[in-house]
């Protein structure tokens, strides 16, 4: 029986909610994982330029996987040959492939998994697995969609968020330093977390947000960051804006990193694993390593940004 009284919860949203057709799970890793159970993928090709969540997804579904390399324009390179029941995991880093670049990748290998978790605000390609990630883009715990044609034939239990909640609401109020701990506790939560249906707080957090807004903030500092740092920057960049991070390539990036951290600009070495499995002599190692991913997110103005160019150019000798 529904309870009726009492106290009042947090209240149910109703905006619209980005990628509402989409099957909604609890998280990115899980997306993969619903892709490999319902292809009956055999073999996933996957860039050495990743973290190790999608590796170790591919080792707790037992699919053996095949890394392959990229260059610094992110393409793919080498020879990658898809046997069959095989697919190609093909990341779009920092919104830098239009959905037109990612068609010939498509026409080329067919079985492809495009990961936009770099990518929130693209739209998919029709009938192309897709998957996009919320955490990266929002202040919710978990969850993730997939746009896929496959369906997995077994019940999802749905998740619950509640008790993950804490570090954000802890950063919103205090500092981000105080609940640091509990934030690197929840990413390393999902490596063992069954594939399950997107939690109905995170649900109801995305229904209350301006996406519109959010989007034009992102792509607003992107455009001043790239228009300051262009000239200095190791990678060239598509013109269309991307929407998660500025990467900004620096010969001593690592180094200019701990600067930063001094003055309370956290820039995260977002694949840290690249160096476990790349020799230093690889475009992959330094990549990882002197990539500094600028925050360009939606808590942020052009004096911010001010701030962020003034930082990066006082340290980058």
């Amino acid at each position: 029986m529904k309870e009726i009284g009492g106290y009042i919860e947090l209240d149910t949203y109703h905006l619209p909610m980005l990628h509402e057709g989409a099957v909604a799970l609890n998280c990115g890793r899980n997306a993969l994982a619903y892709l490999l159970k319902a292809r009956e993928i055999k073999r996933l090709w996957i860039p050495k330029f990743i973290c190790n969540s999608v590796t170790d997804v591919c080792e707790r579904e037992g699919v053996p996987y095949t890394l392959y390399s990229i260059g610094l324009d992110f393409k793919p390179v080498g020879d990658i040959q898809l046997g069959e029941g095989e697919w190609l995991y093909f990341v779009n880093y920092y919104s830098q492939f239009s959905n037109d670049q990612i068609a010939t990748y498509i026409k080329q290998y067919e079985r492809v998994i495009v990961d936009n978790a770099q990518s929130y605000f693209q739209p998919p390609i029709p009938h192309v697995d897709t998957i996009y990630t919320c955490r990266k883009y929002f202040g919710v715990a978990d969850g993730a969609f997939l746009y896929t044609d496959a369906r997995l034939d077994e019940p999802l239990k749905q998740d619950e968020s509640f008790e993950r909640m804490h570090f954000l609401l802890g950063r919103f109020e205090r500092t981000a330093s105080e609940f640091y701990s509990e934030y690197t506790a929840n990413n390393k939560l999902f490596a063992n977390e069954p594939i399950k249906r997107m939690s109905k707080l995170t649900e109801n957090l995305l229904h209350g947000i301006d996406y519109k807004r959010i989007r034009e903030i992102r792509e607003q500092n992107y455009l001043y960051l790239h228009r300051s740092l262009s000239g200095i920057n190791g990678l060239t960049l598509s013109k269309t804006p991307g929407t998660f991070m500025y990467p900004l390539l620096l010969k001593n990036g690592a180094e200019i990193r701990k600067r930063l951290q001094q003055e309370k600009i956290y820039i995260p070495t977002l694949w840290p694993d690249v160096f476990d499995w790349c020799g230093e002599d690889e475009v992959e190692y330094q990549m990882a390593k002197n990539i500094l991913p600028l925050p360009i997110d939606q808590r942020y103005r052009e004096e911010d940004m001010k701030d962020v160019i003034s930082a990066v150019m006082d340290n980058k000798y």
